[in-house]
């Protein structure tokens, strides 16, 4: 009799088991609570509360509470999904990234630089990480026409803006949250960020550039499998790339670039420009009007328009259902009462400790809190008013909390199953979870080992 072999379960299982682990903790973890003023928690505050134990009603109704909760990503991804399915059956996408990789004769693999280093850009300045969803279905198609798996494809992305994120620069989200509530500026802490940015960026890139010259050579060495994914353009299609379609292509660029430029606070970062202050729902109106002009410049239909741009937002639902799911986690924490006492045994662990053992500390309590609490910005409102008073004790300055907290952040959330972005974008190139993990943990490992190195560093010169 033949042995059947284990098969990694879905996104959609793996959630609901860690929404099952969750509500089991609250039955278990004391529930507690810190005093909060104007949203902020007040160190040593902390206090037990009446315990809130979620059942089985709980667990049940916990993926929809995290669809309310995160209803706007749900619907831009919708929005994204839309547009892409009247640009795709325009041809233009097909017939652009023929053309693309013909220009490029062989060179394909300097996008992967170049790529990255602008994601990075993004990540370190402005934390691109929820908006980076919208690009998955445009730069799939390029790397796996190029002879990649999706894999490299996911990565140039993933691992550019994570390598980014990590380690922020000035981004308003994470960093800035982070700085204002330890009571430092953006700018202290900066040099050492900037110099992590460089090494950490150049680490990806090294790491996926290994990976897809070995998956370029030999096919079968793949984690996935080449031409994994449901997103493929074929070579051998012949779409030609008419007038029409590279205006399609101008303006299909033109959406990308708008959005990007809506959600820079240039003002927050002290540029002299004016920022628009846009996040998902003046987004998901962008990829709205975008989805509809494309549509009329091929000279669509009105029910051609409709039918098409709504097939498109079914065709990205799995990934909305995904995000909605990993919400869920969270609010169920905050519902069982133990957010704030997983917070306070971290508060609990750190007392007493000298500066190189308080920042290290700093940063593998919060390992463990990203997983729970995925938001960057959440985590930062929750946790350094009560974090960064406890290292002015240990001689820590709060630009080194600031640094623990965000490296922390940034590199959990390129791996963990709780963040939207990882489970939407394996949805997106449907690369199992387990099969990601196998590939992406030596650099999760090099990003563990060089930020304690950099925080031991900073310790020391403090």
């Amino acid at each position: 009799m033949e042995k059947k072999s284990f098969h990694m379960p879905t996104a959609y299982t793996i959630l609901f088991l860690l929404i099952i682990l969750v509500a089991i903790a609250t039955w278990l973890i004391p529930a507690g609570a810190y005093d909060y003023v104007d949203g902020v928690p007040v160190a040593g505050s902390y206090h037990l509360t009446e315990a809130n134990p979620q059942g089985v009603g709980a667990v049940l109704k916990a993926a929809f509470s995290g669809f309310f909760d995160a209803v706007d990503v749900c619907v831009f991804i919708l929005m994204v999904g839309g547009f892409l399915g009247v640009v795709m059956k325009t041809g233009a996408v097909d017939a652009g990234v023929a053309h693309t990789i013909r220009l490029l004769g062989g060179r394909e693999k300097w996008l992967i630089p170049i790529l990255m280093v602008l994601f990075g850009l993004g990540g370190t300045t402005y934390g691109m990480w929820e908006e980076t969803m919208a690009f998955y279905p445009l730069l799939l198609p390029v790397f796996l026409a190029a002879g990649y798996d999706a894999v490299v494809g996911i990565s140039v992305i993933l691992l550019g803006a994570g390598a980014g994120v990590i380690s922020s620069t000035v981004n308003p989200f994470a960093t800035g949250i982070a700085a204002g509530f330890a009571g430092v500026s953006l700018g202290e802490g900066l040099l050492l960020r900037a110099i992590q940015w460089v090494v950490f960026e150049g680490a990806a890139i090294w790491f996926v550039m290994a990976y897809a010259a070995k998956v370029k050579k030999n096919p079968s060495r793949s984690v996935v499998g080449v031409g994994a994914g449901k997103i493929h353009v074929s070579m051998e299609e012949g779409v030609p790339f008419t007038a029409r379609r590279k205006a399609i292509m101008a303006v299909f660029t033109l959406v990308f670039l708008i959005m990007i430029y809506g959600v820079i606070p240039f003002d927050e970062m002290g540029l002299p420009l004016p920022a628009l202050g846009w996040w998902f729902p003046e987004l998901s109106a962008l990829f709205l009007v975008g989805g509809i002009v494309v549509g009329l410049m091929d000279r669509m239909s009105e029910a051609e328009i409709a039918d098409t741009f709504v097939a498109g937002c079914a065709d990205l639902l799995g990934v909305a259902f995904i995000i909605g799911i990993s919400r869920g986690i969270t609010v169920l924490m905050n519902d069982g009462g133990i957010t704030d006492t997983v917070l306070h045994w971290g508060e609990q662990a750190l007392a007493g400790a000298g500066p190189v053992s308080f920042v290290l500390l700093v940063y593998l309590i919060y390992l463990p809190l990203t997983i729970l609490i995925p938001s960057s910005s959440g985590l930062a409102t929750l946790s350094i008013p009560i974090i960064a008073p406890l290292g002015r004790f240990a001689g820590v300055g709060g630009d080194l909390v600031v640094t623990a907290f965000q490296s922390a952040s940034g590199l959990v959330n390129i791996i963990t199953p709780t963040a939207a972005v990882v489970m939407g974008a394996l949805a997106l190139g449907h690369v199992p979870y387990d099969r990601w993990v196998k590939y992406v943990w030596k650099l999760i490992l090099y990003f563990l080992l060089l930020t304690m190195a950099f925080l031991v560093i900073g310790a020391i010169m403090a």
